[in-house]
């Protein structure tokens, strides 16, 4: 299956994503998202995860640690910046055709690039992947018009999970099955915010 990301990033973005990605790669990773934000002055955020989708607090310091001495080498950004390392958390970006396979059945908001039918944002429940498309199902439409929408994957731009119940309970579920250590750098779906697990540096 394809490794390539569906996600638009600013040109800044791209370059970072070409430092870190191969060292995601080396160590078994598969890097979800860079995103420069202005949180703390500049903060770099860095989503990654493993094939399962776990992304452990030994391999978020690992990886932390190999793209820091990379990325100080390379200065891909003027000035001081805070370096955040995350998994991509409950209500997560979908970047890869396996992200929309693995969440089959759940709802999802997808931005496009280009207009398709006279808009480029939906709202649906992810129904399959083929031939290079995303399908999903609108909900409430209007009588004799077309539930299902075949959004071609080379044209998005954002796509990511939109936080519902069912989600919280299977994401509750596979936190019991396997549960975390006890790590106050960890926030799980029973701590106040349910919204994700966030295994970044503490912020500055």
């Amino acid at each position: 299956m394809s490794k390539q990301r569906y996600i638009n990033e600013t040109g800044q973005e791209q370059r970072i994503a070409s430092i870190v990605e191969p060292v995601a790669e080396e160590m078994g990773l598969f890097l979800v998202r860079v995103k420069i934000l202005p949180d703390n002055g500049c903060t770099l955020q860095i989503m990654a995860e493993d094939e399962n989708g776990k992304f452990t607090i030994a391999q978020c310091q690992e990886f932390s640690n190999e793209i820091s001495a990379l990325l100080d080498a390379e200065e891909p950004i003027d000035g001081a910046y805070h370096l955040e390392v995350s998994s991509p958390g409950i209500d997560r970006p979908l970047v890869r055709e396996r992200d929309f396979l693995r969440w089959q059945g759940h709802e999802a908001r997808v931005e496009l690039g280009q207009m398709l039918n006279g808009r480029k944002r939906f709202r649906g429940l992810i129904k399959h992947v083929k031939d290079g498309k995303v399908t999903i199902t609108l909900p409430d439409v209007t009588e004799g018009a077309i539930a299902d929408m075949d959004l071609p994957m080379a044209d998005i731009s954002f796509a990511k999970l939109i936080l519902s119940d069912r989600l919280l309970e299977e994401a509750r579920i596979e936190q019991e099955n396997s549960p975390v250590v006890d790590d106050p750098e960890i926030t799980t779906i029973d701590d106040i915010d349910l919204r994700e697990q966030n295994l970044a540096e503490p912020k500055i």
